[in-house]
């Protein structure tokens, strides 16, 4: 096989031509991949933030709530 010039040069373009379309589409992918993931995450922590209660801990009656507090604080009043 005789020896072409720019034979390597040719090669070398059309390798880094193949790198750079490559590494594109994978950014891509990985952009649709991102946006579709963050809408179904931020659905999922609205609906969490919904249910959430104000004072979990009152809740499990491991802490006085707020509420325990006014009323105490009205009954000491009276």
């Amino acid at each position: 096989m005789p020896y072409q010039a720019g034979s390597s040069a040719q090669r070398i373009r059309i390798g880094l031509t193949g790198l750079a379309f490559a590494f594109l589409l994978v950014l891509l992918g990985s952009i649709v991949s991102k946006s579709s993931r963050d809408n179904s995450v931020n659905a999922a922590q609205q609906t969490a933030a919904s249910n959430e209660p104000s004072e979990p801990l009152a809740e499990l009656g491991v802490a006085p709530g707020a509420s325990d507090t006014t009323n105490n604080v009205a009954s000491n009043k009276q």
